[in-house]
């Protein structure tokens, strides 16, 4: 495994650790690394008003895109059993970079798997989809 990986995973397993989760008690952790080679962290937030919450992965996006950062190479998704992305984060993380690497690992560091968003979302409704007169 590269170091970059090896850094990334560490990073994501530790952003889980931040997760407020008092309703799954589900942890997620995320690390997005910027083709720059910046890496930002997030970690999921539940509301008791549950839609009000926000996965780890699209706060992790949320954080980049705030700071300027558009450009994505990796993210990587800890969980306790190396959950997948769910269905709205897909979304998110095509909106950015359909080729972007996404590596799923558990807590203790193993891959469950590895793979990239056009992968996860094939047949992406995306901004090429939209009438944009740019």
């Amino acid at each position: 495994m590269n170091d970059n990986l090896t850094i990334l995973i560490g990073k994501a397993i530790a952003a889980s650790r931040n997760a407020y989760v008092p309703y799954s008690n589900y942890r997620v952790g995320a690390a997005l690394l910027s083709k720059d080679g910046d890496v930002y962290t997030g970690c999921n937030v539940e509301n008791s008003a549950y839609p009000a919450g926000i996965c780890a992965e699209r706060t992790a996006i949320v954080k980049a895109v705030s700071e300027g950062v558009k450009d994505f190479k990796t993210i990587v998704v800890a969980t306790k059993n190396g959950g997948s992305p769910c269905g709205i984060c897909r979304q998110v993380m095509s909106e950015f970079a359909l080729d972007m690497r996404v590596v799923m690992v558990n807590f203790e560091g193993n891959i469950v798997l590895d793979t990239t968003v056009d992968e996860l979302l094939p047949h992406s409704f995306g901004k090429e989809k939209l009438d944009i007169v740019e």
